[in-house]
C-alpha cells in the first residue's frame, strides 16, 4: 500500500473514532457506486450523513479540506441520491467534511465541516 492509501486509511479510522465519540451511528464505510465512493454513511440522530474524508501529514500544501472539487461534491451528491434510493430514506440529509492533518506532533489536528456543501436544486 503506497504511503498516501496508508494516510487516507489513517485518516478514515481516525475520522470514524471521532464521529463515534460524538455520538453518530456509522452505517457504511467505502460505500461505492460506478465511480463514486462516499468515505462514511452515519446517522446523526435523525439525520443522514455523507461524510468526505480529506487526510494529509503538513499543511505545507495548503488545508485538506481545499482539494475537495466541485466535481468531486456532485460525485458524492449522485451517489448520495443512489443510497438513499436504495434504502427508502426520504428525511433530512447532510454533507460533511472531515479534515484530518497528521503532522508530527502525536494527536492528529481534526476538523469537522458540517452542512460543508449542499446539492443544487
Amino acid at each position: 500500500m503506497a504511503k498516501q492509501q496508508i494516510i487516507g486509511q489513517r485518516g478514515e479510522d481516525t475520522a470514524v473514532i471521532h464521529l463515534t465519540q460524538s455520538g453518530y451511528n456509522i452505517l457504511e464505510r467505502n460505500w461505492r457506486i460506478g465511480k463514486a465512493e462516499i468515505d462514511i454513511i452515519a446517522m446523526d440522530g435523525s439525520i443522514l450523513v455523507f461524510v468526505e474524508v480529506k487526510t494529509r501529514s503538513s499543511t505545507h500544501f495548503g488545508a485538506p479540506e481545499e482539494s475537495i472539487s466541485t466535481y468531486k461534491e456532485n460525485l458524492i451528491i449522485d451517489a448520495a441520491g443512489q443510497y438513499m434510493e436504495q434504502i427508502g430514506h426520504d428525511w433530512e440529509i447532510r454533507f460533511d467534511i472531515i479534515s484530518i492533518v497528521f503532522d508530527n506532533s502525536d494527536l492528529p489536528v481534526i476538523h469537522h465541516f458540517k452542512d460543508a456543501f449542499y446539492p443544487s436544486v
